[in-house]
Protein backbone atom coordinates (compact mmCIF):
# COMPACT_ATOMS: atom_id res chain seq x y z
CA UNK A 1 0.00 0.00 0.00
CA UNK A 2 3.13 2.02 0.44
CA UNK A 3 3.48 2.77 -3.30
CA UNK A 4 0.05 4.07 -3.68
CA UNK A 5 -2.65 1.89 -5.63
CA UNK A 6 -2.67 -1.75 -4.26
CA UNK A 7 -2.05 -4.31 -6.14
CA UNK A 8 -4.23 -7.23 -6.19
CA UNK A 9 -3.40 -11.00 -7.45
CA UNK A 10 -6.15 -12.03 -9.36
CA UNK A 11 -6.01 -16.05 -10.06
CA UNK A 12 -8.39 -17.20 -12.98
CA UNK A 13 -9.42 -20.37 -11.34
CA UNK A 14 -10.74 -23.23 -13.61
CA UNK A 15 -10.45 -22.65 -17.20
CA UNK A 16 -13.34 -24.14 -18.27
CA UNK A 17 -15.83 -22.30 -16.01
CA UNK A 18 -16.58 -18.35 -15.74
CA UNK A 19 -13.33 -17.84 -14.26
CA UNK A 20 -11.41 -16.12 -17.06
CA UNK A 21 -13.86 -14.24 -18.67
CA UNK A 22 -15.49 -12.51 -15.11
CA UNK A 23 -11.40 -11.86 -14.06
CA UNK A 24 -10.96 -10.15 -17.66
CA UNK A 25 -14.25 -8.30 -17.28
CA UNK A 26 -13.51 -6.63 -14.08
CA UNK A 27 -10.02 -6.21 -14.68
CA UNK A 28 -10.93 -4.18 -17.74
CA UNK A 29 -13.29 -1.94 -16.07
CA UNK A 30 -10.07 -0.83 -13.84
CA UNK A 31 -10.63 0.63 -10.17
CA UNK A 32 -8.96 1.71 -7.26
CA UNK A 33 -6.35 -1.04 -7.16
CA UNK A 34 -3.57 -2.49 -10.07
CA UNK A 35 -4.95 -5.55 -10.88
CA UNK A 36 -2.62 -8.41 -12.60
CA UNK A 37 -4.26 -11.46 -13.95
CA UNK A 38 -2.20 -14.86 -13.50
CA UNK A 39 -3.22 -17.49 -15.93
CA UNK A 40 -2.57 -18.32 -19.86
CA UNK A 41 -2.91 -15.20 -21.64
CA UNK A 42 -5.32 -16.65 -24.30
CA UNK A 43 -7.55 -16.58 -22.16
CA UNK A 44 -7.86 -12.98 -21.87
CA UNK A 45 -7.59 -11.50 -25.05
CA UNK A 46 -7.65 -7.46 -24.51
CA UNK A 47 -7.01 -7.63 -20.84
CA UNK A 48 -4.11 -5.20 -19.49
CA UNK A 49 -1.39 -6.44 -16.96
CA UNK A 50 -1.85 -10.54 -17.55
CA UNK A 51 1.24 -12.38 -16.09
CA UNK A 52 0.77 -15.30 -18.33
CA UNK A 53 1.06 -18.92 -16.75
CA UNK A 54 0.71 -21.25 -20.26
CA UNK A 55 -1.90 -23.72 -19.93
CA UNK A 56 -0.99 -27.81 -20.00
CA UNK A 57 -3.92 -28.58 -22.61
CA UNK A 58 -5.75 -26.74 -24.82
CA UNK A 59 -9.22 -25.85 -23.23
CA UNK A 60 -13.09 -25.63 -24.32
CA UNK A 61 -15.61 -23.51 -22.13
CA UNK A 62 -17.52 -25.56 -19.91
CA UNK A 63 -15.72 -29.09 -20.60
CA UNK A 64 -13.18 -29.52 -17.42
CA UNK A 65 -9.94 -31.77 -18.47
CA UNK A 66 -7.69 -32.99 -15.48
CA UNK A 67 -4.89 -32.48 -17.99
CA UNK A 68 -5.39 -28.47 -16.73
CA UNK A 69 -5.18 -29.44 -12.67
CA UNK A 70 -1.67 -28.77 -12.67
CA UNK A 71 -1.88 -25.54 -14.38
CA UNK A 72 -4.56 -24.40 -12.10
CA UNK A 73 -2.26 -24.68 -8.79
CA UNK A 74 0.75 -23.46 -10.57
CA UNK A 75 -1.60 -19.81 -10.96
CA UNK A 76 -2.34 -19.89 -7.20
CA UNK A 77 1.22 -21.22 -6.53
CA UNK A 78 2.38 -17.49 -8.30
CA UNK A 79 -0.57 -15.75 -6.61
CA UNK A 80 0.74 -16.98 -3.29
CA UNK A 81 4.23 -16.18 -3.55
CA UNK A 82 3.83 -12.99 -4.80
CA UNK A 83 1.57 -12.16 -1.93
CA UNK A 84 4.28 -13.55 0.47
CA UNK A 85 7.34 -11.96 -1.24
CA UNK A 86 5.34 -8.40 -1.10
CA UNK A 87 4.90 -8.01 -4.90
CA UNK A 88 0.93 -8.01 -4.42
CA UNK A 89 -0.93 -6.59 -1.80
CA UNK A 90 -3.52 -9.37 -1.67
CA UNK A 91 -5.23 -11.95 -3.57
CA UNK A 92 -8.19 -12.52 -5.38
CA UNK A 93 -9.68 -16.17 -6.60
CA UNK A 94 -11.91 -16.88 -9.17
CA UNK A 95 -13.32 -20.43 -8.50
CA UNK A 96 -11.77 -24.02 -9.11
CA UNK A 97 -13.59 -27.52 -9.69
CA UNK A 98 -12.46 -29.40 -6.71
CA UNK A 99 -13.42 -32.84 -8.85
CA UNK A 100 -11.29 -32.10 -11.57
CA UNK A 101 -8.42 -31.67 -9.31
CA UNK A 102 -8.69 -34.85 -7.46
CA UNK A 103 -9.47 -36.93 -10.92
CA UNK A 104 -5.83 -35.70 -11.84
CA UNK A 105 -4.80 -37.39 -8.56
CA UNK A 106 -3.98 -34.23 -6.31
CA UNK A 107 -5.73 -34.36 -2.98
CA UNK A 108 -7.04 -31.11 -3.14
CA UNK A 109 -10.23 -30.45 -0.37
CA UNK A 110 -10.52 -26.76 -1.33
CA UNK A 111 -8.58 -23.08 -1.77
CA UNK A 112 -9.07 -22.37 2.02
CA UNK A 113 -7.08 -25.33 3.13
CA UNK A 114 -4.84 -25.37 0.30
CA UNK A 115 -3.33 -21.74 1.16
CA UNK A 116 -2.96 -22.29 4.57
CA UNK A 117 -0.87 -24.81 3.64
CA UNK A 118 1.49 -23.52 1.43
CA UNK A 119 1.42 -20.17 3.36
CA UNK A 120 2.66 -22.15 6.26
CA UNK A 121 -0.70 -20.66 8.28
CA UNK A 122 -1.29 -22.63 11.43
CA UNK A 123 -5.03 -21.82 11.48
CA UNK A 124 -7.18 -20.80 8.88
CA UNK A 125 -10.91 -19.37 9.08
CA UNK A 126 -12.96 -19.16 6.26
CA UNK A 127 -15.47 -16.49 6.58
CA UNK A 128 -18.37 -14.83 3.87
CA UNK A 129 -19.31 -11.63 4.10
CA UNK A 130 -22.33 -9.91 2.25
CA UNK A 131 -25.95 -8.99 2.97
CA UNK A 132 -24.80 -7.11 6.18
CA UNK A 133 -23.65 -10.76 7.62
CA UNK A 134 -20.03 -12.17 8.40
CA UNK A 135 -20.58 -15.91 8.71
CA UNK A 136 -17.45 -17.75 10.00
CA UNK A 137 -17.31 -21.55 9.72
CA UNK A 138 -15.26 -24.03 12.18
CA UNK A 139 -14.86 -26.83 10.00
CA UNK A 140 -14.81 -26.41 6.14
CA UNK A 141 -14.72 -28.67 3.20
CA UNK A 142 -16.01 -31.96 5.54
CA UNK A 143 -18.33 -34.87 4.76
CA UNK A 144 -21.25 -34.06 7.78
CA UNK A 145 -20.34 -37.41 8.92
CA UNK A 146 -16.79 -36.17 9.66
CA UNK A 147 -17.80 -33.21 11.32
CA UNK A 148 -19.27 -33.91 14.71
CA UNK A 149 -15.22 -35.68 15.70
CA UNK A 150 -13.68 -32.34 14.42
CA UNK A 151 -15.10 -30.25 16.11
CA UNK A 152 -13.04 -30.13 19.18
CA UNK A 153 -11.60 -27.61 22.28
CA UNK A 154 -8.53 -26.94 20.78
CA UNK A 155 -9.92 -26.54 17.48
CA UNK A 156 -12.76 -23.81 18.29
CA UNK A 157 -10.33 -22.15 20.89
CA UNK A 158 -8.13 -21.36 17.87
CA UNK A 159 -10.77 -20.51 15.19
CA UNK A 160 -12.41 -18.20 18.10
CA UNK A 161 -8.69 -16.65 18.30
CA UNK A 162 -8.10 -15.51 14.95
CA UNK A 163 -11.86 -14.09 14.42
CA UNK A 164 -10.93 -11.88 17.07
CA UNK A 165 -7.65 -11.05 15.97
CA UNK A 166 -8.71 -10.41 12.16
CA UNK A 167 -11.99 -8.61 12.74
CA UNK A 168 -9.68 -6.35 15.09
CA UNK A 169 -7.13 -5.82 12.81
CA UNK A 170 -8.62 -6.56 9.05
CA UNK A 171 -12.20 -5.16 9.58
CA UNK A 172 -11.17 -2.59 11.91
CA UNK A 173 -13.61 -4.37 14.54
CA UNK A 174 -12.65 -2.54 18.24
CA UNK A 175 -14.09 -5.42 20.16
CA UNK A 176 -15.86 -7.76 18.34
CA UNK A 177 -18.75 -9.75 19.58
CA UNK A 178 -19.12 -13.55 18.15
CA UNK A 179 -22.22 -15.82 17.94
CA UNK A 180 -21.34 -19.77 18.36
CA UNK A 181 -23.94 -21.44 17.37
CA UNK A 182 -24.66 -24.90 18.77
CA UNK A 183 -24.25 -28.47 16.75
CA UNK A 184 -27.16 -30.30 17.61
CA UNK A 185 -30.80 -29.27 17.19
CA UNK A 186 -32.26 -27.46 20.50
CA UNK A 187 -28.28 -27.63 21.68
CA UNK A 188 -28.42 -30.93 22.41
CA UNK A 189 -31.75 -30.78 24.69
CA UNK A 190 -29.30 -31.32 27.56
CA UNK A 191 -27.49 -34.39 26.28
CA UNK A 192 -30.38 -36.27 24.79
CA UNK A 193 -29.52 -35.32 21.37
CA UNK A 194 -25.86 -35.01 21.64
CA UNK A 195 -23.30 -33.95 24.05
CA UNK A 196 -20.92 -31.94 21.73
CA UNK A 197 -22.90 -28.54 22.72
CA UNK A 198 -22.23 -29.28 26.26
CA UNK A 199 -19.36 -30.67 26.91
CA UNK A 200 -17.00 -29.38 23.76
CA UNK A 201 -18.61 -25.71 22.72
CA UNK A 202 -19.69 -24.66 25.76
CA UNK A 203 -16.59 -24.81 27.38
CA UNK A 204 -14.73 -23.80 24.18
CA UNK A 205 -16.53 -20.60 24.11
CA UNK A 206 -15.95 -20.10 28.56
CA UNK A 207 -12.42 -20.35 27.81
CA UNK A 208 -12.52 -17.55 24.70
CA UNK A 209 -14.25 -15.52 26.90
CA UNK A 210 -12.36 -15.86 29.83
CA UNK A 211 -8.74 -14.76 27.68
CA UNK A 212 -10.91 -11.57 26.67
CA UNK A 213 -12.71 -12.76 23.30
CA UNK A 214 -16.41 -11.49 23.42
CA UNK A 215 -18.33 -14.85 22.25
CA UNK A 216 -21.36 -15.98 23.17
CA UNK A 217 -23.16 -19.38 22.51
CA UNK A 218 -23.46 -21.92 22.15
CA UNK A 219 -26.85 -20.89 20.10
CA UNK A 220 -29.06 -23.25 18.67
CA UNK A 221 -28.39 -22.33 15.08
CA UNK A 222 -32.24 -21.90 14.20
CA UNK A 223 -32.61 -19.09 16.72
CA UNK A 224 -29.03 -17.79 16.27
CA UNK A 225 -29.84 -16.41 12.71
CA UNK A 226 -33.00 -14.27 13.51
CA UNK A 227 -32.30 -10.57 12.61
CA UNK A 228 -32.51 -9.13 16.06
CA UNK A 229 -29.96 -11.63 17.62
CA UNK A 230 -27.49 -10.87 14.83
CA UNK A 231 -28.18 -7.06 14.85
CA UNK A 232 -25.92 -7.60 18.52
CA UNK A 233 -23.21 -9.23 16.75
CA UNK A 234 -20.25 -8.68 14.57
CA UNK A 235 -20.05 -12.30 13.31
CA UNK A 236 -21.72 -15.83 13.36
CA UNK A 237 -19.39 -18.57 13.74
CA UNK A 238 -21.41 -21.90 12.54
CA UNK A 239 -19.89 -25.16 12.93
CA UNK A 240 -19.96 -26.96 9.62
CA UNK A 241 -20.48 -25.29 6.30
CA UNK A 242 -23.85 -26.54 5.37
CA UNK A 243 -25.08 -24.73 8.58
CA UNK A 244 -23.79 -21.42 8.16
CA UNK A 245 -23.37 -20.53 4.90
CA UNK A 246 -27.25 -21.25 3.10
CA UNK A 247 -27.84 -17.87 5.38
CA UNK A 248 -25.50 -15.72 3.95
CA UNK A 249 -26.22 -16.50 0.55
CA UNK A 250 -29.58 -16.17 0.95
CA UNK A 251 -28.71 -12.69 1.83
CA UNK A 252 -26.52 -11.59 -0.84
CA UNK A 253 -25.69 -14.60 -3.38
CA UNK A 254 -24.09 -13.34 -6.07
CA UNK A 255 -22.62 -9.81 -4.46
CA UNK A 256 -20.99 -12.27 -1.34
CA UNK A 257 -17.49 -12.67 -0.60
CA UNK A 258 -15.24 -15.41 1.01
CA UNK A 259 -12.64 -14.23 3.03
CA UNK A 260 -9.53 -16.43 4.55
CA UNK A 261 -8.61 -15.40 8.34
CA UNK A 262 -5.17 -16.23 9.44
CA UNK A 263 -3.37 -16.01 6.34
CA UNK A 264 -0.24 -13.55 6.63
CA UNK A 265 -1.98 -11.69 3.70
CA UNK A 266 -5.03 -10.70 2.34
CA UNK A 267 -7.44 -13.44 0.44
CA UNK A 268 -10.48 -12.94 -0.81
CA UNK A 269 -12.89 -14.88 -3.57
CA UNK A 270 -16.47 -15.07 -5.17
CA UNK A 271 -19.75 -16.82 -3.55
CA UNK A 272 -20.19 -18.82 -5.88
CA UNK A 273 -18.67 -21.96 -7.94
CA UNK A 274 -17.25 -22.35 -12.01
CA UNK A 275 -20.66 -22.40 -13.73
CA UNK A 276 -19.39 -24.56 -16.44
CA UNK A 277 -22.87 -24.14 -17.82
CA UNK A 278 -22.45 -20.52 -18.65
CA UNK A 279 -18.41 -20.51 -19.58
CA UNK A 280 -17.82 -18.93 -22.87
CA UNK A 281 -21.15 -17.45 -23.28
CA UNK A 282 -20.69 -14.05 -21.72
CA UNK A 283 -23.36 -13.63 -19.55
CA UNK A 284 -21.80 -14.36 -16.19
CA UNK A 285 -22.41 -12.24 -13.50
CA UNK A 286 -19.35 -10.80 -12.10
CA UNK A 287 -20.92 -9.08 -9.39
CA UNK A 288 -19.08 -11.31 -6.13
CA UNK A 289 -15.78 -11.08 -7.69
CA UNK A 290 -16.29 -7.13 -7.90
CA UNK A 291 -17.41 -7.05 -4.39
CA UNK A 292 -13.85 -9.58 -3.73
CA UNK A 293 -11.92 -6.79 -5.42
CA UNK A 294 -13.50 -4.28 -3.30
CA UNK A 295 -13.28 -6.02 0.12
CA UNK A 296 -9.24 -6.92 -1.07
CA UNK A 297 -8.95 -3.36 -1.32
CA UNK A 298 -10.41 -1.89 2.30
CA UNK A 299 -8.46 -4.88 3.77
CA UNK A 300 -5.21 -4.89 2.94
CA UNK A 301 -5.16 -0.88 3.86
Amino acid sequence: MARGRPVIALTSGEPAGIGPEICARVAREGGAAKLVLLGDRALFPGSPDVEHVALERPVQPGRLDPGNARYVLRVLDRAIDGCLRGEFDAMVTAPVQKSVINDAGIAFTGHTEYLAAHAGAPQVVMMLVGGGLRVAVATTHLALSEVPRSITRELLGGVLRVLDHDLRQRFRIPAPRILVAGLNPHGGEGGHLGTEDRDVIEPAVASARAAGILASGPIPADTLFVPERLKAADCALAMYHDQGLPVLKYASFGRGVNVTLGLPFVRTSVDHGTALELAGKGVADAGSLREAVQLAVDLAA
